[in-house]
C-alpha cells in the first residue's frame, strides 16, 4: 500500500491513518501472510512510525492556520513574502498567495527550512490548489535606484496587483507595505507561523532560484546556479577577476570591485 505523502491532502491521509491506527494493521498483514513473522513485525513498526510522523505533520499544519482562523471573517486572505534582499546579483522577488479556506496542503514551511526538492514539489501543489497566486520582481537597476527596501515593497505591490481575485486582508512577513489600501497584519517570522505566508515564501523562492539557475548559462564564472547571487567565495573571486555583469547590484558590490 504505497502512497506519496507529499501529494495527499489531510483528508486522504486521515483516512489512511484511521485504517492503521490500531498498529496491528490486520488488512495489511493479511496480504503478506507468506512473510515471516519478523518481516511482518518490521512492516508494522514502519507503518507505525509513518503514522506518528503524519499525525505530527497534520497537527503542525493545523497550527500554521492560526492567523487564517483568527481572521476567518475575511473571504480572501493573502500571504506575502519576499526572497533576495541580500544577494549581490539578481532581482528581489515577492510572492503573494491566497489559499482556500479548507487548504489541506502538508509540509508548507518557511522556504529556507525546506530542501530544494521539497520546495519544487510544494510549488506545483500550491500553484494548483491556490485560489490565486502572484509574483512581483524588481531588478538590479531599480534596486540601485530606490534601495533594496523600497524595491522589496515595489515587488510586493506587483505581486498583490497580479492576484485575481484581489485579497481582502494581507498577512505579511514582518513588514507593513506602504501605498497599499488593503488591511495588513505584519507577523514576525510569519513564513514559519502562517500557512499563507509560508506558501508565498515557497513560490517566491522557487521562482527566483529558477531564474538564477538560468543566469548560470549566461555567466558561468559566477556560480549563480549554486549561490543564487549571494556572496560565495566563487562569486566574489569572479567579481574581482571579471568585474560585474548586467545583473549585479552596483550598490552592493563596491567592496569587491
Amino acid at each position: 500500500m504505497e502512497h506519496d505523502n507529499h501529494q495527499l491532502g489531510i483528508g486522504a491521509i486521515k483516512q489512511i491513518l484511521e485504517e492503521t491506527k490500531e498498529r496491528q494493521l490486520p488488512g495489511f498483514v493479511s496480504r503478506f501472510q507468506g512473510d515471516t513473522r519478523a518481516g511482518v513485525q518490521k512492516l508494522v513498526a514502519t507503518a507505525g512510525k509513518r503514522y506518528e510522523k503524519l499525525q505530527a505533520e497534520i497537527l503542525r499544519t493545523e497550527a500554521l492556520k492560526k492567523y487564517e482562523k483568527e481572521y476567518d471573517n475575511y473571504t480572501y486572505i493573502c500571504g506575502i513574502d519576499e526572497v533576495g534582499r541580500g544577494p549581490l546579483a539578481g532581482p528581489v522577488v515577492a510572492g503573494a498567495v491566497i489559499l482556500p479556506k479548507d487548504c489541506d496542503i502538508l509540509y508548507i514551511n518557511d522556504s529556507k527550512q525546506l530542501s530544494a526538492k521539497k520546495r519544487e514539489e510544494l510549488y506545483d501543489i500550491i500553484m494548483e490548489k491556490a485560489v490565486a497566486a502572484g509574483i512581483g520582481m524588481v531588478g538590479p537597476e531599480r534596486i540601485d535606484e530606490i534601495n533594496i527596501l523600497q524595491a522589496t515593497y515595489e515587488a510586493m505591490r506587483q505581486a498583490i496587483a497580479a492576484l485575481d481575485p484581489q485579497p481582502e486582508l494581507l498577512l505579511n512577513d514582518a513588514v507593513t507595505i506602504p501605498e497599499v489600501a488593503i488591511p495588513q497584519v505584519p507577523i514576525i517570522k510569519g513564513d514559519a507561523k502562517s500557512i499563507s505566508i509560508g506558501a508565498a515564501s515557497i513560490i517566491a523562492k522557487v521562482t527566483r532560484d529558477r531564474l538564477m539557475e538560468a543566469y548560470e548559462d549566461m555567466y558561468p564564472q559566477y556560480g549563480f546556479a549554486s549561490n543564487k547571487g549571494y556572496g560565495s567565495r566563487q562569486h566574489t573571486d569572479a567579481l574581482k577577476q571579471y568585474g560585474p555583469t548586467p545583473i549585479h547590484r552596483r550598490t552592493f558590490i563596491g567592496h569587491f570591485c
